[in-house]
């Protein structure tokens, strides 16, 4: 089979499956991050430590999240992808909603584990989808589309989790996960498209694939750049309404409120113009796009201060703003300069190297890191303390910006791009 033509036009029911994903990717995040919201609640009434609560809100998660993606983007080669996410929406919802049933530490640790292995399914085969339901000249915008309900679903979390709050924790997991049941549903009876282009599955990836990719000096630096920025970026939406709550007893309602429109009206324009942006800069140079995400790092870290040090809440939300831009503004340019440097025979390999790196650093080590120095430093007791577990995230940033603006001069000197 070949790639559609370029004047293919996609029909009205590529933009239903495309309106019906794009809502899937939103619950995705919605039950993905509606816990961080909840975070004081749950401590107050299981009496957890901060490091538990960094378990329950990234690590559990992430486990399988982060080792299923390979296996499951090769189901999504190999069979339906429509019912793969079918069955990944109806596993999260479920376990998502049973998380309110939760009696003790393990009971929700389990729970998360499965919203994982659930959430895992979506993203492979959500994109292998949208790529056949849509001719090549419409991908990058349907992507964009598509990526949109990062923020969105983000935003919803924070805003949905503070209307909840109120009706205690457990209920606000009720009201957000069984209904997925039903979205699974519609999943399930979406036509499966015909496949424009072969499926090239590699049965094994190749150590020799792993290892010359890991020697690119260029593609490490761009996975050490973007896991230290996507350590910071992540951990302002997991720790973000806790400590504005604890140093300076602003309701969480209030927050969450803010948080939502803040990361709304930010992500949405981040999300769609961000590898706009970037794609100008490789205009430029062949590492332009890891130089604009070197500056979205030195940004970060300036605004990371700003946050934690002042105390003007006027301030912290105008800073929070293009905190949250810079936040969503560099996964496009990411992505693409994965592929780029790894060529037509490895992409698969190199953005999933990519994106295991950037969740290792953000839900294993980063979270747990500031969760413990927070216990450490007496937070819960003294919250101004939070400040310097925190200080983490800004000293990522800078990192960051020295990684990636390596990375862009290392890339800018190789010759022989093998795109």
């Amino acid at each position: 089979m070949q790639e559609q033509p370029e004047n293919t036009s996609a029909g009205g029911y590529a933009w239903y499956a495309l309106a019906l994903l794009m809502f899937v990717y939103v619950m995705n995040f919605l039950d993905r991050q509606i816990i961080y919201i909840l975070f004081p609640a749950i401590k107050t009434d299981m009496q957890f430590s901060d490091l538990q609560l960094s378990l329950l809100g990234t690590s559990a998660f992430a486990i399988f999240y982060t080792f299923l993606g390979i296996p499951f983007g090769r189901i999504a080669d190999k069979g339906s992808r429509t019912k793969l996410i079918a069955f990944g929406l109806l596993v999260w919802s479920l376990f998502s909603g049973l998380t309110g049933f939760a009696t003790g530490f393990w009971s929700i640790f389990a729970c998360r584990v499965m919203v994982g292995v659930g959430e895992a399914t979506l993203g492979p085969a959500a994109i292998s989808l949208l790529s056949d339901y849509f001719p090549p000249s419409k991908r990058a915008t349907v992507t964009s589309i598509y990526s949109m309900g990062i923020a969105i679903g983000a935003g919803l979390a924070a805003i949905v989790g503070g209307i909840l709050f109120g009706l205690g924790w457990r209920n606000a997991f009720y009201i957000v996960g069984f209904p997925g049941v039903i979205f699974a549903a519609l999943v399930f009876f979406l036509k499966e498209p015909i496949r424009t282009a072969p499926a090239k599955v590699e049965e094994n990836i190749s150590n020799s694939d792993i290892s010359e990719l890991l020697s690119n000096k260029s593609f490490l630096l761009l996975c050490l750049g973007y896991a230290f920025l996507g350590l910071a970026t992540n951990n302002f939406s997991i720790w973000g309404a806790t400590y504005i709550n604890r140093l300076y007893q602003i309701p969480i309602p209030t927050i969450a409120y803010w948080a939502g429109i803040l990361t709304l009206l930010a992500g949405i324009p981040a999300t769609l113009f961000g590898g706009v942006i970037a794609d100008f800069f490789r205009q430029k140079q062949r590492g332009g796009r890891m130089f604009y995400g070197a500056i979205l790092s030195a940004v970060s870290f300036a605004l990371w201060f700003i946050v934690l040090f002042t105390d003007n809440f006027s301030i912290i939300i105008g800073a929070s703003f293009v905190l949250l831009f810079a936040a969503l503004g560099w996964l496009g340019a990411a992505a693409a300069d994965a592929t780029e440097i790894a060529g037509a025979s490895r992409r698969g390999v190199a953005v999933a190297i990519y994106f295991f790196s950037v969740n290792i650093f953000a839900y294993i080590i980063g979270s747990n890191l500031i969760g413990k120095l927070s216990d450490v430093f007496g937070a819960t007791e003294n919250p101004v303390m939070m400040r310097y577990a925190l200080l983490v995230c800004p000293i990522s940033c800078l990192l960051a910006t020295i990684c990636l603006f390596a990375g862009s001069k290392a890339l800018n000197s190789e010759t022989n791009p093998s795109a």
